[in-house]
């Protein structure tokens, strides 16, 4: 199993991780809005994309290539989906690992339809050769296709019909500038405030046909990390819990009663990102404590901590990285309950850095 392959299983097997699995992606279908009017929050983007589409469709001519970069979960599969519906296009949805070579992407290409929308998720791990074909196919719709080995080889242009490109990435400064440049909208998409996650559990909560009271709902979107994608998850689990627990109504105290049981805290931490707070506090003072140190504390890989705990933790304020090692915050100690002691733990300065 290669790096990024464990850090999805793992994303995967958690309540409030933001990688989608089998279930998710079903019932996601059902959930998902049709058109911008019904897509709640990103008002920004919405806006600019709204005004990108219109122009489009007022000159007739096909949408500008849109670029969507964001954290899992914010809703850019969504806004691929809605741009194809606005334009009254067909959508083709691939992922960058799934493009390895140039002619995977010729192949692609070759078979579109003028006017068609091509999703293509997790553009930054799409391979360096299928990366250049892309630049001629965005700016010229044309592609060349090497016919042949060595100096025999011959390239032969092949013609491609007007077609919109979404790139879909968690990591914008990963693409390299000449593809970055060949887009032209390009929108970085925010975390949720809560009031906007509880107008996306109302919403969901109807077509789930689950009766949800407003306290109930405001509970559920404080502990979704900003996510829709959580959001929706943690709405799932508490409907099974009121409806076998309760009358089936979500109320603040069945939502924090379900919650309790999936071990999901007011903040939103797991059961992981706890393990990770707490070992940081009780065993090494609060820090600074090296990577390595910290992982094998609790039992995890060290890219376990820096990419599936760390960055919430980071974001909430809760734990901080310096040239030293990993630091608790005052905010991490009051969350937990506990002291500060006063007295640093072990730090590893080389392992802190990474």
């Amino acid at each position: 199993m290669t790096r990024n392959e464990a850090e999805t299983a793992v994303l995967v097997e958690r309540l409030v991780g933001s990688v989608a699995d089998g279930e998710d992606r079903a019932v996601e279908a059902a959930l998902r809005p049709k058109d911008l009017d019904e897509f709640i929050g990103q008002e920004k983007v919405r806006e600019q994309l709204d005004l990108v589409l219109r122009a489009a469709r007022a000159r007739g001519a096909t949408a500008d290539h849109v670029l969507l970069s964001g954290a899992p979960g914010l809703g850019k599969t969504t806004l691929s989906m809605i741009i194809a519906a606005e334009m009254d296009a067909p959508l083709r949805i691939t992922s960058g690992p799934a493009v390895q070579h140039a002619g995977d992407l010729a192949a692609i290409l070759s078979s579109l339809q003028e006017g068609e929308v091509l999703f293509l998720d997790e553009i930054h791990r799409m391979s360096r050769p299928a990366e250049e074909m892309l630049y001629m196919a965005m700016e010229d719709f044309r592609v060349d296709v090497i016919v042949g080995k060595g100096p025999g080889a011959t390239a032969i242009p092949l013609e491609l019909p007007p077609f919109t490109l979404v790139g879909a990435t968690v990591r914008a400064g990963l693409l390299p500038p000449p593809l970055r440049d060949r887009f032209g909208f390009t929108a970085h998409m925010e975390f949720y405030e809560p009031t906007e996650l509880e107008r996306v559990i109302d919403r969901s909560a109807r077509l789930l046909e689950v009766q949800t009271m407003p306290e109930g709902a405001a509970e559920i979107a404080g502990r979704s990390r900003g996510t829709p994608r959580i959001a929706n998850r943690l709405l799932r689990r508490v409907r099974d819990y009121a409806q076998v627990k309760a009358d089936g109504r979500i109320t603040r105290e069945i939502a924090e009663a379900a919650l309790a049981v999936y071990e999901v805290d007011a903040r939103g931490l797991d059961r992981l990102d706890r393990a990770v707070l707490g070992a940081l506090l009780k065993l090494f003072g609060g820090g600074p404590v090296g990577l390595s140190t910290l992982a094998v504390a609790v039992g995890e890989e060290r890219e376990t901590v820096t990419e599936v705990a760390e960055p919430f933790l980071v974001r909430e304020g809760l734990l901080a990285r310096t040239p030293r090692g990993r630091v608790a915050t005052p905010a991490a100690w009051a969350h937990l309950g506990l002291v500060p002691s006063g007295q640093g733990g072990p730090a590893d300065g080389r392992d802190g850095r990474h």
